[in-house]
């Protein structure tokens, strides 16, 4: 009996048979959601996850903590630091959705609150 095998089919057993598909990582665990209920957003999750983004209601508690986190600091090149980090996640966000904060503005208000 002649069976039929498409290209894909046959590059997909011949990969196999030269043990293209042995240990690769994570062979034999469970999937690391399984069991969890579905999640619409899923793919999105994984990818803020992957390329090591924060998610947006993360970001935006980061960015309404702003003002309190440099009050504690005592040099405004710290303080330009993290302004410049935070824009640099900022400007990592697939979806655009926080707009970059102006650094001088932040400084200004804390030299006011320094007094």
């Amino acid at each position: 009996m002649t069976t039929w095998e498409s290209a894909l089919d046959r590059q997909i057993r011949e990969a196999h048979e030269r043990g293209e598909f042995d240990n690769l990582p994570g062979a034999g665990k469970p999937l690391a959601d399984h069991g969890q209920s579905y999640d619409q957003d899923w793919w999105v999750k994984n990818l803020l996850r992957r390329e090591n983004m924060p998610d947006a209601p993360a970001l935006r508690q980061e960015i309404e903590a702003l003002p309190a986190r440099v009050a504690r600091l005592s040099l405004e090149s710290s303080v330009r630091d993290i302004v410049a980090d935070l824009n640099n996640r900022i400007r990592r966000q697939p979806d655009g959705g926080h707009q970059v904060i102006d650094a001088d503005d932040v400084v200004r208000a804390w030299r006011r609150q320094r007094g």
